[in-house]
């Protein structure tokens, strides 16, 4: 099923069921579960509606490309500043919604959530709901907007999503500090936790050799290198090698694209609190071949063979995993959603199931 206007898609989701909605396939474990799940291709639906780049806004199709999107607010000088992951794989709008993945901007600037404005969706009887709207001042009603950031799909299909935009920094400067492990990796982070020195990203790279702890400055190409000197000086007793990277776009293009895991046939997303780093680290050494801490060690990004080993660790530490990647019955790996708050919002949205909720038992 491909719909190519909203109308077409009210009309598949009054005659059909367990519907699950796909944008460019970037994250299969999501878009193509197996089962009596029907896909309903969103490439369809594609464009960018309204932009102003005054107002820092912009409204689109949901199927649109978030490459698309990308190339069109930097020739104003704009940007998403939550970096919306797997651009270059074809992720789009309303999948990175579906499946609330920011980048490693998420950390100074906030995700998917804090940039969302409005959006259109098409709930379970097949009706065109609105929610938010297409300015920031906006606040009126239930906030449906950020209630669709991780939903998967299983509540609505997402039509027309609108976002606030930011100007993008000049000129960038990335710090790599090469670390013993996890650690000491986290003791720097903690260090420079209540310092105020406007960090745009802060992540760990988890190496053969340990780990390292990555950077990056934006601003005014004049203010940089000052600023990269202070947090030189106050890193020096953490690490013994830290280098200064000023061409350093092809690092974060990697990371978001997360090209450092593309071997790996699992890929975990894992939200935790910073002070739990180390001990997820620990647990799941024996069952990665590749890890990473983003957003200051707010999430944790775990590359595997297989899922049984991960989802046994999780549940254990009473910690939630998303597969985004991989062959996985259910892409919700360790403790289970709350499926009490998940039936309840069903029941009003979507009450005869057309909607396919993997969270679920079959």
């Amino acid at each position: 099923m491909r719909p190519t206007s909203t109308a077409e898609l009210q009309e598949i989701v009054k005659t059909g069921s367990q519907l699950l909605p796909r944008g460019g396939g970037s994250k299969p474990a999501l878009s193509m579960p197996g089962g009596t799940a029907v896909t309903v291709d969103m490439s369809g639906l594609t464009g960018l509606l309204e932009y102003e780049p005054g107002e820092y806004t912009f409204t689109a199709y949901a199927g649109t490309a978030v490459n698309h999107i990308q190339s069109e607010l930097a020739t104003n000088g704009q940007y998403l500043p939550f970096e919306p992951l797997l651009a270059a794989q074809g992720a789009t709008l309303g999948g990175t919604i579906a499946a609330n993945t920011s980048g490693s901007g998420r950390y100074r600037y906030g995700g998917v959530r804090d940039f969302i404005l409005g959006v259109r969706f098409v709930d379970g009887y097949g009706r065109l709901i609105r929610g938010g709207g297409k300015v920031v001042k906006n606040a009126a009603g239930f906030d449906l907007p950020k209630f669709m950031v991780g939903s998967l799909g299983g509540f609505g299909i997402l039509a027309e999503v609108s976002f606030k935009v930011f100007p993008a920094p000049p000129a960038y400067t990335t710090l790599r500090l090469v670390l013993a492990d996890v650690a000491a990796a986290m003791e720097a982070i903690f260090s420079l936790a209540t310092r105020p020195l406007e960090m745009d990203a802060l992540d760990i790279l988890i190496t053969n050799t340990g780990a390292d702890l990555l950077i990056r400055l934006g601003g005014l190409p004049d203010a940089l290198p000052a600023r990269a000197e202070r947090l030189r000086q106050l890193l020096a007793a953490h690490a013994t090698t830290v280098e200064t990277i000023t061409d350093d776009a092809f690092i974060w293009q990697a990371v978001n694209n997360l090209a450092w895991a593309a071997d790996a046939p699992l890929l975990v997303k894992v939200p935790i609190a910073p002070k739990r780093v180390v001990e997820l680290d620990t647990a799941v050494i024996p069952h990665t071949s590749h890890r990473r801490y983003t957003a200051g060690g707010n999430v944790a990004w775990l590359a595997a063979p297989d899922a049984a080993p991960l989802d046994a660790v999780l549940r254990e530490l009473g910690l939630a995993g998303l597969a985004l990647r991989g062959r996985v019955a259910r892409p919700y790996l360790g403790q289970p959603p709350l499926l009490t708050l998940i039936r309840r919002a069903a029941q009003a949205l979507d009450p005869q199931n057309k909607f396919y909720r993997p969270e679920l038992p079959a």
